[in-house]
């Protein structure tokens, strides 16, 4: 059984509900699935999971939040590159130009991405909660 972690930072609870759309994957598939805030997340708790889903919204000028998940997937960037990673996240704004950078900065550093970046307009619809789910069993 997989060891999988759902690592988020929700404003709004958009990307929070899609964190809850990938645990519910996972654990469907039969993995051992814990949710964090990025605030509670960090390198030593990376090291006790075997795949990461991590999620965060855009922010500003399309670019993930600066207070608290910046600073947490910086410090975990270079510890889980052996691991299954996925990204997803919500968007109100934009094209999507945060997640394309995101998965680039990823694939830069040499982890190894699941997906190209799932992400969701607003509040994410029932479709998208569905590609939520699918991408969690995909981590197991």
């Amino acid at each position: 059984m997989s060891k999988v972690a759902v690592v988020y930072w929700s404003s709004t609870g958009n990307t929070e509900a899609m964190a809850n759309a990938v645990a519910e994957g996972a654990k469907m598939a039969g993995a051992d699935t814990e949710i964090f805030t990025a605030s509670d997340f960090d390198s030593s708790k990376a090291a006790e999971f075997d795949a990461i889903a991590f999620g965060c919204p855009a922010m500003g000028a399309e670019e993930l939040d600066d207070t608290e998940f910046e600073p947490m997937f910086s410090d975990v960037e270079s510890s889980i590159t052996h691991k299954k990673v996925a990204l997803f996240g919500s968007y109100g704004w934009g094209d999507g130009q945060w997640m394309r950078d995101w998965v680039d900065r990823c694939k830069q550093s040499g982890i190894n991405l699941i997906n190209d970046g799932l992400i969701a307009n607003e509040a994410p619809n029932d479709a998208d909660l569905a590609n939520c789910r699918a991408l969690g069993a995909s981590l197991n």
